[in-house]
């Protein structure tokens, strides 16, 4: 992963962007301390999941198919509307 200091990465955002679709994500640094990794969305979309059905995200859930999970329905009465 290439390191680019804040201004570095400002000055030459179109290399900045090349560079993580060729090399993957970029690390960018303010002060000497790691602030931000830019990558691609097509890394950003496989990590978030953005790119799975529904289904297939419920699956992967740590909560698929365990049978010890209650939830507790709120009992409190409704409250009254006026129309």
């Amino acid at each position: 992963m290439r390191t680019w200091q804040i201004q570095e990465a400002k000055a030459q955002f179109s290399e900045l962007v090349r560079d993580t679709e060729r090399s993957g994500p970029q690390e960018i640094t303010w002060h000497g301390r790691s602030v931000a990794v830019v990558m691609s969305k097509a890394d950003y979309e496989r990590l978030s999941g953005a790119d799975l059905t529904l289904v297939e995200f419920m699956r992967r859930s740590p909560l698929y198919d365990a049978d010890d999970v209650e939830f507790e329905r709120d009992t409190s009465l409704t409250r009254e509307v006026d129309l």
